[in-house]
């Protein structure tokens, strides 16, 4: 079935704003379909495509649209597009973009120079193999490059996961139990979830299998004061939420409105009545010190680069450089050592990021535990027993894509001393 003209234009209209990296990239495409409300929604699905596969693969593409002819944005639409859709069904193209087209397809990718086969910048492709070597490196890139499956979480206020798996089976959706969340399932396909009554009634909730365990490994119980200090919409929160089956007290920080916002029709699906969002205006806030030496756990899922989650965001590889991660590095510490001062004594911290990189995981912790004498590291492998999770893991949680189908997280558990 051929693909209505207009569709190269627009493609290469969306990638123009796109390539500019000034913003994340699913913003700019939901505001240009906004902007052009006659695309219907197999066209819309096509374009994304295109986009997402470009952002993945553009060092290839950018190589690949040197040789071709017209405009380079066009060029770069129409590789985007024929790894989409067959080259046949993309109206009005002339026979030299259609040779042209027909000669790419055919180069075989694994023979390209490494640069180009990790489709990372630079800057990223160099930090990585002077850690982790060329093999360990291209495995973790191109397991970035393929796109994420879809997991979601049982909300156990409303169901528990057989009952969920078998209510999707009937609708028919097949997911299967994930290895490491006992919460979670992974849906075969990507089908639309929002209009099952399972999501309508908050059973269930979209969330990666490694964003379930960060939760998990905080360990909330019930009755306690607990603190998600970057809530963001709230996965997490609500995962903690049901955790402690609804009672105790659950604040949800964020200096987002925007987000808080979000979280508020979650929270009301969901059957929690335990959350308490709270906007505060940085993380010395005068809400935050209130509860200064009061609170049994705190979550710190920082602000990070989201590198981890390169498979569902592509252009964060692309938007990232040296200097913005030093700078997360500072946040990352003013941050968790803000959140710290929240903690009773004997109190347990989980400071989590989704990215792979030193810079703000091991680096961050050792640098708070260097000036904070008054807590201690708990050991991951000792807190993944405590909550019977099957995985081997050292002082760290470290989840990589290529080696635990999950988006890359990175978790570390502080405790205040008695």
């Amino acid at each position: 079935m051929r693909l209505p003209p207009a569709i190269v234009p627009h493609t290469e209209e969306v990638l123009r704003e796109i390539l500019r990296f000034t913003g994340p990239a699913d913003v700019a495409l939901s505001r240009y379909f906004r902007e052009n409300p006659k695309l219907g929604g197999r066209e819309r699905g096509v374009i994304a495509e295109a986009v997402y596969g470009l952002l993945r693969n553009k060092s290839v593409y950018t190589n690949f649209a040197e040789s071709g002819v017209g405009p380079m944005m066009r060029r770069m639409a129409l590789l985007g597009l024929t790894d989409t859709v067959s080259i046949e069904s993309i109206a009005g193209l002339s026979p030299e973009e259609v040779e042209w087209l027909t000669r790419t397809a055919q180069i075989d990718r694994n023979k390209l120079p490494l640069a180009m086969r990790s489709n990372l910048p630079a800057w990223l492709l160099e930090k990585l193999i002077a850690r982790d070597g060329e093999a360990a490196t291209m495995e973790l890139a191109e397991a970035m490059n393929q796109p994420a499956p879809l997991d979601l979480r049982v909300n156990v206020i409303k169901s528990n996961r057989e009952a969920v798996a078998a209510e999707l089976a009937a609708a028919p959706i097949l997911c299967e139990p994930t290895p490491y969340s006992p919460l979670g399932l992974r849906v075969i396909k990507k089908p639309a979830l929002q209009n099952l009554p399972l999501f309508k009634d908050g059973a269930i909730e979209v969330q990666d299998e490694g964003s379930q365990l960060l939760a998990q490994v905080v360990g909330a119980k019930r009755g306690e004061m607990v603190v998600d200090f970057c809530a963001g919409a709230g996965g997490k929160t609500l995962a903690l939420g049901a955790g402690m089956r609804n009672t105790g007290r659950l604040y949800a920080f964020d200096v987002s409105e925007k987000r808080l916002a979000k979280l508020k029709p979650r929270v009301a699906r969901s059957g929690l009545s335990n959350v308490h969002p709270v906007l505060i205006a940085h993380e010395n806030d005068a809400k935050v010190k209130r509860l200064a030496g009061k609170i049994d756990r705190v979550l710190v899922d920082a602000p990070c680069s989201g590198l981890g989650t390169l498979r569902r965001n592509p252009d964060m590889k692309w938007r990232q450089t040296v200097e913005t991660i030093a700078e997360m590095h500072a946040k990352q510490v003013n941050i968790l050592t803000s959140a710290a001062r929240l903690l009773k004594a004997g109190g347990r911290l989980v400071y989590g990021t989704c990215s792979f990189l030193n810079e703000e995981n091991e680096d961050v912790v050792a640098e708070f535990l260097q000036n904070n004498a008054d807590f201690t590291l708990v050991p991951m492998s000792a807190v993944l027993e405590e909550q019977k999770i099957a995985l081997e893991m050292g002082d760290y949680l470290k989840l990589l894509p290529n080696l635990h189908q999950t988006d890359g997280f990175f978790a570390a558990v502080l405790e205040r001393k008695k």
